[in-house]
């Protein structure tokens, strides 16, 4: 028996304490590395929180971009992307924050903020000539700023579409929808910015020598194309006794399957994009953060990381698109959110692709340094990581949805949402 949408919002509390649970055996693991000086440990903690940093923030730009396109599908699925993205700022300030703001584990993520860290080439990091050509943004400094901007950025932006959304249900007036479309119209440059950088940061920073001015756009692609993934998911339980139970058709699901091929097609797009730039180039500052990605440095041999970027190919991109082809592939639910799993899991593994892989130094190796594996143990503290960050999420959607209506009822648009057809 399906549950009833206030029995739904009772669990809020279970999934937080289930959370918080996980997170403190994660951060547990992640101070014990910090003895061994492991990166590891810590490394799980950002990319549990970076993958639900990056779907939330998808649907804050999907909120934002139907919005400005005053999308007549769009309100009976917002209000839930509404809910959804009050977990933002936590999880900044749960994951991302205190890795950048505690000294040891900043030292240990982003070796470069460690001036006396020795790199493969035996030389210490401050004495780096690259990172002084950088070192204009690249500093402790203007690092631990660009956080605090991060969470102080997405915490008011959050605030604004909620808070004038929420507000629009008691007091009946349209003049609220024309905020929101001013909000939203500057939102979505000014958010653009904001993820690109963290993207930069938190992502790209951990190999700091590599850079690529396509990694924000790559960032983005992922971010909607997750949100759009979890979107069809719980849009499925709720549309199975939930508030959405009798709302949402095959057209709103159609529109979602619709957007999941487009941005499928523009993940590829700019992922090959970007190997196929460094890959012509062949400069060797670039083509080593593809090269540790597919050559064992110590055999020479294709490493495990190989297989993770042909399941990229294969499973993340080829699969999902060839599906996402056929129509019925989009409007029969059981379908579609086989498809979102396929998607949701890839986006996983994307992400492995771009954290984990890291440069090890070890004067044993020919190169001196390995490459940290694909296959290992921390896999597990990985996943921990990603469910106790998403049951916390699920948890504050479910309170979310106890403060405010879970349709927007006096939203001018919203029978048209509700009759919405192909």
């Amino acid at each position: 028996m399906s549950a009833s949408p206030s029995r739904l919002s009772s669990h809020w509390t279970t999934f937080v304490a289930v959370g918080f649970v996980a997170l403190v055996a994660v951060w547990s693991f992640a101070f014990l590395g910090l003895g061994e000086h492991d990166h590891r440990p810590a490394l799980s903690v950002l990319v549990g929180s970076l993958f639900w940093v990056s779907t939330l923030m998808g649907m804050l730009m999907l909120i934002m971009i139907t919005r400005v396109f005053d999308a007549g599908w769009a309100p009976i699925i917002r209000r839930s992307w509404e809910f959804m993205i009050s977990a933002l700022p936590v999880v900044l300030l749960l994951g991302v924050a205190p890795l950048a703001f505690i000294p040891e584990f900043r030292h240990i993520l982003w070796e470069w903020t460690d001036a006396s860290h020795i790199l493969p080439s035996g030389h210490e990091v401050g004495h780096d000539p690259i990172l002084r050509a950088k070192s204009w943004f690249l500093n402790e400094n203007f690092f631990l700023i660009r956080i605090a901007a991060y969470v102080l950025f997405f915490g008011v932006i959050t605030w604004a579409l909620r808070h004038w959304s929420f507000k629009q249900d008691k007091e009946r007036t349209a003049q609220h929808t024309h905020t929101l479309h001013a909000v939203s119209a500057v939102g979505i440059p000014a958010s653009a910015v904001m993820l690109t950088l963290l993207a930069f940061d938190c992502l790209m920073a951990l190999s700091y020598h590599w850079f690529s001015t396509m990694y924000g756009v790559w960032f983005f692609s992922l971010s909607i194309r997750l949100a759009l993934a979890a979107t069809v998911i719980f849009t499925y339980r709720l549309s199975n006794g939930g508030w959405l139970d009798g709302l949402l058709n095959q057209a709103h699901r159609h529109v979602l399957g619709c957007l999941m091929l487009a941005f499928t097609v523009f993940w590829a797009y700019i992922s090959f994009s970007q190997y196929f730039i460094i890959y012509n180039a062949n400069i060797p500052e670039e083509t080593f953060w593809y090269n540790m990605r597919e050559f064992n440095p110590v055999t020479g041999l294709k490493s495990d990381w190989w297989g993770v970027s042909m399941y990229l190919i294969f499973g993340f991109f080829f699969l999902p698109f060839l599906l996402l082809l056929f129509y019925r592939a989009k409007i029969v639910a059981r379908r579609l959110l086989t498809i979102a799993w396929i998607i949701f899991v890839g986006g996983i593994m994307d992400l492995w692709f771009n954290a984990v892989p890291r440069q090890i130094v070890d004067k044993t190796a020919p190169e001196g340094f390995t490459v940290s594996p694909f296959i290992s143990g921390y896999l597990a503290l990985d996943l921990l990581a990603i469910a106790g960050f998403g049951c916390l999420v699920i948890g504050l959607f479910l309170r979310a949805s106890t403060q405010a209506e879970t349709i927007p009822v006096h939203d001018p648009r919203i029978l048209e949402s509700i009759n919405y057809h192909e």
